[in-house]
């Protein structure tokens, strides 16, 4: 079974993606939509919050979890990786969506100027910044952070003209820096996708966060047997949030572009 965690509801982006490229696994999305949005949160109470949905995950029959979170991948996940699972859970991982989109970019040589919107706590943190230089440090990285996107794309607020007015502004530093390739650096983000291609234009490329994610999992099962997921023929997903069940059915509805009868509400 694999897990997948949000601080509320933008994984779902990822969860939609990982049901178009591997669509016969078994899933469990965890949406902490009551301590939403974890952007504007200290790296402590990101890491904390964090270990306690990893702890959910593990105890629910998970045998790998995916951080759909950036905010929470920036803040927690190596921490998580280098301290919690080897104490608590040897022999389990734990991924987040940062290292994917990396590898996408420094694929082309060709890319040298490379620009970033997320969530404060993402952007603050330069996890981004800092994981580029590794790969390529001649690399020109100018970041931006967008923190009222996620509150208005939660609101229902994504075809608004104030919306995009708002994008408009958060972009226009990065379309002025002529950036090559734009990394949506919150999983909230494909919701906006075709304004922020549209504002951007065919000069920069908008990476498809979602499936380049999904095609990253889909290498990782292949390389990684011990975890023994395989496909299964009568697929289950489950559904928990730390919020009102109803809200997350009709949200998760505009993400997923399908109907989800079962939500469970859960205490982290």
């Amino acid at each position: 079974m694999i897990g997948v965690f949000d601080s509320g509801l933008g994984g779902l982006t990822v969860l939609k993606s990982f049901l178009r490229v591997l669509p016969d696994y078994n899933y469990i999305y965890l949406g902490d939509s009551a301590r939403a949005p974890y952007g504007g949160r200290s790296q402590d109470t990101i890491y904390r919050y964090t270990k306690e949905a990893v702890d959910f995950l593990f105890a629910q029959g998970c045998e790998l979890i995916i951080i759909g979170c950036n905010s929470a991948s920036a803040q927690a996940l190596k921490k998580i990786q280098q301290e919690y699972l080897p104490k608590k859970y040897p022999g389990k991982n734990v991924l987040g969506v940062i290292r994917p989109l990396i590898e996408e970019i420094t694929k082309d040589e060709n890319i040298k100027r490379v620009g970033v919107i997320g969530t404060r706590a993402t952007i603050e943190s330069d996890a981004y910044k800092i994981e580029l230089k590794k790969l390529n440090p001649d690399l020109e990285i100018f970041q931006t952070s967008a923190p009222l996107l996620v509150p208005l794309i939660e609101e229902s607020w994504s075809k608004q003209p104030e919306t995009k007015k708002i994008l408009k502004k958060y972009l226009r530093p990065l379309k002025t820096k002529q950036v090559q390739v734009l990394i949506p650096a919150c999983t909230h983000y494909p919701i906006l996708f075709k304004e922020i291609k549209k504002i951007m234009t065919k000069r920069c490329l908008v990476l498809n966060s979602g499936e380049i994610i999904a095609q990253s999992l889909k290498d990782y099962l292949a390389r990684h047997l011990e975890y023994k997921i395989s496909p299964v023929k009568n697929v289950n997903v489950n559904f928990f949030t730390t919020d009102d069940t109803e809200r997350f059915r009709a949200m998760a509805k505009k993400f997923l572009d399908v109907d989800v009868e079962k939500i469970e509400k859960v205490c982290l």
